[in-house]
């Protein structure tokens, strides 16, 4: 993987934790730290890989390579989330978070190559 795509995948992840995060009231940091936290943490943490492997497309391993995460981890978390969309309020709650990250714009090359600068 190249800098600028690493960058990029990074800025996905971190996209996703936040909103999470903003939307679970958890705290970005924890969502994004090695350790597992708090149950309300881990739910924010799901709830943002799922969101990154939705909105952004990107592949289980991909998601673990940005959460810093094994592949298996996400994918626990990617059926969690599909387990609870049988909840239509969840259902319709996480849909609208899917399509606020769907509408983000792509960050420009010339901004994630600058991101990815030493």
């Amino acid at each position: 993987m190249s800098r600028s795509s690493f960058f990029a995948d990074d800025a996905a992840a971190r996209l996703s934790a936040g909103v999470a995060s903003y939307a679970l009231s958890a705290p970005v940091r924890a969502v994004l730290a090695p350790t597992r936290g708090s149950a309300d943490v881990a739910l924010a943490r799901k709830v943002a890989m799922y969101l990154c492997h939705v909105a952004f497309e990107f592949s289980l391993t991909r998601v673990a390579a940005a959460f810093r995460r094994d592949r298996s981890t996400v994918a626990h978390a990617c059926h969690y989330v599909e387990d609870r969309r049988e909840d239509p309020a969840f259902d319709l709650w996480i849909s609208g978070l899917e399509e606020l990250l769907r509408d983000t714009p792509v960050p420009t090359r010339a901004f994630i190559e600058a991101e990815a600068k030493p």
